[in-house]
């Protein structure tokens, strides 16, 4: 039997204990700004559910997906499916570390906000930002927010993890954005679709030169439609970050994590994915076969935490999970 689910509650803070890591989780979206977008405007929103039932036909025909009376048929209803696809990492990360996985959004289904400050902060060890904020929505860190985090990262061993998602359809050339989506080959997911204003104000503000680019599809085996491996530059993680890591999960458009310096020392691309080249883009006309899928900034003399850059996806079962993605949540729990 499941166990019983609470909601509305406030955060209990959990104790510090030597050798175990208090991991968090930070949605930079408003909940409302997200599920409250005009169904009449097709690009930068998420599906209705019927539209994800439409298109993913029969996959979420059960009941408990398709009963209005049982769940959300709107926006809404999209945007908690990745609340359940987020509950086995969460569950992991429990049973490594004895401590549970609190949740947090900028603002909340009841419309709490909550800015990135020193009541998510203070008793996190591991920090996760995800970025799946659509720009028109207008999030951004404050300089009150970017200031905490720096103070966060002061102290020694924490982890800040910022997962800007993907950014489709930046051209204003509705040729290069036909092409885009060609590419991926999503019909969920509009011909402009930008994500992630918020982790990118965030990474700006603290100097971090990483941006989120594109929407690209992951190479995958054709006979058993596993993703292929990570092209991972084991001589750079000394860390351990892919320790026993072979691969994430499919999903047909991930951001590419450009790395935005000249000096790029200190900056340390650890896995690299293979792109599926079958249908032409924009960026492997360019000449690129691989995308930056997981980049890793060590600590600095005025910095103690490490900063790691990977998408929100590889957290969520809604694309699948296997052994190897599982292994990367207890290595990040670990740390």
């Amino acid at each position: 039997m499941a166990a019983a689910r609470t909601y509305n509650q406030s955060h209990v803070p959990r104790p510090w204990a030597h050798g175990r890591r208090r991991v968090s989780v930070y949605i930079a979206w408003s909940y409302p700004g997200e599920a409250n977008r005009d169904l009449t405007v097709m690009d930068n929103r998420f599906s209705t559910m019927t539209e994800v039932r439409r298109v993913l036909w029969p996959d979420y025909e059960e009941p408990r997906w398709a009963d209005p009376n049982h769940f959300q048929q709107g926006i809404a209803g999209s945007l908690e499916l990745f609340f359940w696809a987020w509950v086995q990492f969460q569950q992991v990360v429990e049973e490594t570390t004895g401590y549970r996985v609190p949740v947090f959004q900028r603002v909340d289904q009841a419309g709490f906000g909550l800015p990135l400050d020193e009541r998510v902060l203070a008793d996190a060890d591991t920090l996760l930002v995800f970025g799946l904020d659509h720009n028109v929505t207008g999030q951004r860190a404050s300089d009150e927010e970017i200031e905490a985090v720096r103070a966060f990262l002061r102290r020694e061993g924490t982890c800040l993890l910022v997962g800007p998602h993907h950014d489709v359809g930046a051209s204003p050339d509705w040729t290069v954005r036909a092409m885009e989506h060609a590419h991926h080959g999503d019909d969920l997911v509009p011909r402009q679709q930008r994500f992630g204003g918020y982790t990118r104000s965030l990474l700006e503000g603290l100097g971090i030169p990483v941006q989120n680019r594109f929407g690209l599809r992951p190479l995958r085996d054709p006979a058993t439609r596993r993703i292929a491996p990570l092209e991972i530059a084991g001589d750079l993680d000394t860390r351990g970050w892919l320790r026993g890591v072979t691969n994430f999960n499919f999903h047909q458009h991930l951001p590419h994590y450009a790395v935005t310096t000249d000096d790029p020392r200190g900056v340390y691309i650890l896995a690299r994915q293979p792109i599926d080249l079958r249908k032409p883009h924009p960026f492997t006309e360019a000449g690129n076969a691989l995308f930056n899928s997981l980049v890793w900034i060590p600590p600095t003399a005025d910095r103690a935490g490490d900063v790691l850059i990977a998408d929100s996806t590889i957290f969520s079962t809604l694309f699948g999970s296997d052994e190897s993605l599982v292994r990367f949540w207890k290595n990040l729990a670990e740390a």
